[in-house]
């Protein structure tokens, strides 16, 4: 018997008075605005720099150190803005992180010397670390576990429409001045926080959120079991952490090869004119939207059918992860839109890989300690994504092609996936941090932590020791400096897992 139209209406909730239905997805929508803002100000000084050399006077190796100064502190920070996070909430954590990229972003205006541009860029990625680990950290508190991935997905599609975008910072700068380019998008981070400060609030204190949603949201915090506080470098005994920084580790540079070699290639390899090139990045770039939302979709829509939450995403990600080796085909062939689809494949593939890599952080710890994890597992890919920007430029020099960086490409998704399994296991169970245990001196932890502090230390010895020769094989002191800063990046977190196994009480 089919109910009546009188019935369907009955049964649909009431409009409550002074409330938002789907509230959390408005919240999504924000945290999307805040990344494209984000890789918009980032992107600036990249787009301008033709422009920049003739007004600054800097030459590649002074670009180089500029570029390197924001990738350094964007590394430095992002473990340590992912703990602030933790500590003092979303809410007040990004406000202080937006205010302190737009105004880094503004003050590229009032720079007049390399040094200038390099301080700037230190500071805007000083704020623009705790982005991502405060999204996450969003996203964890808003949403069920099955639509985290989608939620992730969206926001982090922002990244790829900032790039998009980045042709109106030149419109910008042609029509008014460079230093206006650099104000405007600084300033739409002010704006931006105007509706942050007033739309965002935690679920458990928001007004205009309405009871179905808060039921719906809450029923699952209410179920997750509280953490105990614990120190920093007790994460990295748990291997649900190394599961989730060595994914972000393997998979990051892939995204860091294609988004700064990619232009070269095509302009050196496929005779693209560098105007046509930034034109044709659109179609990887709007495939990488694409893989982003329905990446995180997929586990989601698995998740709904009954999988197991864990199941879900590694079907997901050994799907995606299965994908990424038909980009090696785009190298070898002389069909160029194969190529740059085949390419554009595997763009779309690596964005849905990170939506569900992300979500694993809030899928396997509690939320309260989710900053921390994203945190630790974005200073992993970016010392990563350093290694990459080394080993390219030096592959190019030694052999002129791009064949084995294409194939390494390939390569390292699926080489994450068998880390993820074997750190995560093939059910990806969730970190047991609510009891906090005493934490014995661990034999394994320390071993790994001695290898790793021996690896890095020898990595940066002959970086260190084949400077000049580096420079002269990629012509960059940059990736000189990056390779170094990785190597000791290594060291560090080697260093931090011998104090992790050394033995110590958890604290209450």
């Amino acid at each position: 018997m089919t109910s009546s139209p009188l019935a369907a209406v009955a049964e649909t909730p009431a409009p409550q008075p002074g409330k938002i239905r789907h509230l959390r997805w408005y919240i999504c929508g924000l945290l999307f605005l805040a990344t494209t803002i984000n890789y918009l100000d980032r992107q600036a000084t990249g787009v301008l720099n033709p422009i920049l050399r003739e007004e600054i006077g800097w030459d590649d190796a002074g670009f180089g150190w500029v570029v390197f100064s924001f990738q350094l502190a964007y590394a430095i920070m992002f473990p340590i803005s992912g703990r602030l996070l933790d500590l003092f909430g979303v809410r007040r954590g990004l406000f202080w992180a937006v205010i302190v990229w737009s105004l880094a972003a503004m003050a590229h205006a009032f720079a007049r010397s390399t040094l200038g541009f390099a301080a700037a860029r230190f500071a805007l990625g000083i704020g623009e670390a705790a982005n991502f680990p405060a999204s996450i950290k969003a996203i964890a508190e808003w949403f069920p576990r099955h639509e985290r991935a989608l939620a992730t997905g969206i926001f982090n599609s922002g990244t790829n429409v900032g790039v998009m975008l980045s042709p109106a910072i030149v419109w910008l700068a042609v029509t008014w001045h460079w230093q206006a380019a650099f104000v405007v998008t600084g300033l739409t981070g002010f704006l931006w926080l105007g509706l942050w400060m007033w739309l965002y609030r935690s679920p458990q204190e928001h007004p205009k959120l309405t009871e179905e949603e808060k039921a719906l949201i809450l029923r699952e915090a209410d179920a997750e079991v509280p953490a105990a506080r614990i120190p920093w470098t007790a994460i990295l005994r748990y291997r649900q952490a190394w599961a989730v920084l060595l994914g972000k580790a393997l998979t990051d540079p892939v995204w860091w090869f294609y988004l700064f070699w990619l232009p070269t290639y095509l302009n050196r390899e496929r005779g693209v004119s560098a105007l046509t090139a930034s034109v044709m990045l659109f179609y990887p770039y709007l495939a990488a939207d694409v893989g982003s939302i329905g990446g995180g979709w997929l586990s989601g829509f698995l998740i709904k059918r009954g999988w197991p939450v864990g199941s879900a995403r590694l079907f997901a990600m050994g799907l995606f992860a299965a994908c990424m080796p038909a980009a090696i085909w785009a190298v070898l062939t002389d069909e160029f839109w194969l190529a740059l689809s085949l390419i554009s494949l595997a763009t779309s593939a690596h964005q849905a890989w990170s939506a569900n890599i992300f979500t694993l952080a809030s899928d396997m710890f509690p939320r309260t300690l989710v900053g921390s994890v994203v945190g630790l597992a974005g200073m992993a890919g970016a010392i990563g994504g350093m290694f990459m920007t080394l080993i390219a430029g030096c592959t190019l020099q030694w052999t002129g092609s791009y064949v084995p960086l294409f194939v390494l490409a390939g390569l390292m998704h699926p080489v994450a996936y068998g880390a993820l399994l074997l750190f995560g296991g093939r059910k990806l169970q969730p970190a047991d941090v609510g009891t906090g245990p005493l934490m014995d001196r661990s034999p394994g932890l320390v071993t790994a932590g001695a290898a790793m502090a021996v690896i890095g230390t020898v990595l940066a010895a002959l970086v260190g020791a084949n400077w000049q020769y580096i420079v002269e094989v990629t012509r960059s002191v940059s990736a000189a400096a990056q390779g170094l800063t990785a190597s000791v990046g290594v060291v560090l977190l080697g260093l931090a897992l011998l104090y992790a196994g050394r033995g110590q009480r958890q604290t209450a």
